[in-house]
């Protein structure tokens, strides 16, 4: 596995599952396709407060499930639950959008997961790393205190990459920092991997985060 495999979709089908699980015909999968997609990044963006990391989507013939993994699930079930009904009416509002008309016999089971542990989500570290640069605070030092945060969480390497104009350079460069292992070339081994933009005054920054966690038993 080089630099240029997505270690999350070299994976998939072998040693990881699907984010998006269902089967159409060539009549609606282009529909279902684009309904996914739109959900999942509306609700990455609405529930960002909430430390979301992951969004699965399940489609049966009348109903549709979706497990939202989140470190703060309170944030997303709210007071006597009203949070998620708030979420599945935007969710309708998103479905009747790409369908172009009302829909209302679609049932939605909203099912919520909490991360373990936060600073073993490579999501989350690349968004607090991201969020961090944006506010110009010394990348050295952003990603020293990441690592250092990773790695006391028991994980068994961290690795970050940063690539684009850094503290405003003129030419964009890339930067790789790492503590402990984080193997490229074997399949069996659990790497969680996020990229987040950074998007800073002079010019966007990439962050890419891999953390190489022990196999859950």
């Amino acid at each position: 596995m080089g630099q240029k495999i997505n270690p999350t979709g070299f994976r998939i089908g072998n040693f990881l599952g699907w984010k998006s699980r269902w089967y159409s015909d060539d009549k609606n999968y282009k529909d279902y396709l684009l309904e996914d997609i739109k959900i999942r990044k509306a609700l990455m963006n609405r529930l960002r407060l909430a430390g979301i990391t992951l969004v699965e989507i399940e489609r049966l013939p009348k109903s549709m499930v979706i497990i939202l993994t989140v470190s703060r699930p309170g944030v997303v079930i709210g007071r006597g639950g009203t949070g998620l009904e708030d979420i599945k009416r935007f969710i309708l509002e998103i479905i009747s959008e790409v369908r172009r008309e009302k829909v209302k016999d679609l049932k939605i089971d909203l099912q919520v997961k909490e991360v373990k542990d936060p600073e073993l989500s490579a999501h989350l570290v690349a968004v607090r790393v991201a969020s961090e640069l944006e506010r110009r605070l010394p990348h050295r030092r952003v990603l020293a205190k990441a690592m250092d945060r990773v790695m006391q969480a028991q994980a068994l390497g961290v690795k970050i990459i940063l690539a684009g104009r850094i503290n405003g350079a003129e030419i964009s460069r890339t930067e790789k920092y790492h503590r402990g292992s984080v193997p490229n070339q074997t399949l069996r081994e659990v790497i969680d991997y996020s990229q987040v933009p950074a998007l800073l005054k002079r010019g966007y920054v990439g962050v890419k985060v891999y953390i190489h966690k022990k196999p859950e038993e």
